[in-house]
């Protein structure tokens, strides 16, 4: 008899640029010692194509540690793939879905870039293809404006 296998977790972070996503995605990764991967930076730096990065995803999960994923997440259609890649490798994966105030996104990307013009871009051109997540997709909500823990607490009562 084999006994119970834990299905291994996958935490996937998504939001708009600025809500607070790779902060939290950091967080959480460290707190829990699991492995963090920010998919859309891989993909720009590696200039992948959508085939390539999930396949990289699909040998990610073959070691079953537990993921913690960012990036490449803006869509329904996007989410569902990678869902699937984590499903058939064995995961249990749950949507995180950080939500900010407009006008806070915008003060923390005028921060980052150091330019308004350059914030109001960036905001703009990610902002035009995000979708938000359908019921079906189940998503964890969190303030992007909360605390760290307050936002641990309530993800980990959503997981338990």
């Amino acid at each position: 008899m084999e006994g119970n296998k834990v299905q291994p977790r996958a935490i996937l972070v998504f939001g708009a640029p600025g809500s607070g996503k790779s902060t939290f995605a950091d967080k959480f990764s460290k707190k829990f010692h699991a492995a963090f991967f920010d998919l859309g930076e891989i993909e720009r730096e590696n200039e992948l194509d959508r085939d390539t990065t999930l396949f990289l995803l699909e040998q990610l999960a073959h070691t079953k540690v537990t993921l913690v994923i960012e990036g490449v997440l803006d869509t329904e259609r996007e989410r569902t793939e990678i869902r699937n890649v984590l499903r058939r490798a064995g995961y249990n994966p749950s949507l995180v879905w950080i939500q900010t105030d407009v006008s806070t996104i915008r003060q923390r990307l005028k921060l980052k870039n150091r330019s308004a013009a350059k914030a109001k871009q960036e905001y703009n051109s990610r902002i035009q293809n995000m979708e938000a997540p359908s019921e079906i997709e189940s998503p964890i909500v969190l303030s992007g404006k909360h605390t760290f823990e307050t936002q641990l607490r309530h993800v980990l009562t959503q997981l338990a």
